[in-house]
């Protein structure tokens, strides 16, 4: 029983707290596999992202992985799909045309 619920949570995407959202899958090198500090720039490319964009969406990026996994580039790009989809873009307010030859009085 519990190896499926395992098996089930492990196809899921991972949130984890408020601070980091998503962390990436990494296997060792005698194959097994672990969770990671963060994503690698490759997988951001791989997804379309950047560091700038993984940095609003609070994104971890490790710098020191060269790996790119294709799970983990899926679950970059279904977060970010998500993350995209709730925040809306705040219309910037329109700026205050002044009326020629009045100056605004100096206070």
């Amino acid at each position: 029983m519990q190896k499926k619920s395992a098996l089930a949570d492990e196809k899921a995407p991972r949130e984890h707290g408020k601070m980091h959202h998503i962390k990436p899958s990494i296997r060792k090198p005698n194959g097994k596999q672990r969770i990671g500090k963060g994503f690698s720039i490759e997988e951001l490319k791989k997804a379309g992202l950047n560091k700038a964009d993984a940095k609003k969406l609070e994104i971890r990026v490790d710098p020191r992985r060269k790996t790119a996994h294709d799970v983990n580039v899926s679950e970059l790009k279904t977060f970010a799909e998500q993350q995209k989809a709730k925040v809306k873009p705040v219309p910037k307010p329109k700026p205050v045309e002044q009326e020629k030859g009045k100056k605004k009085p100096k206070k």
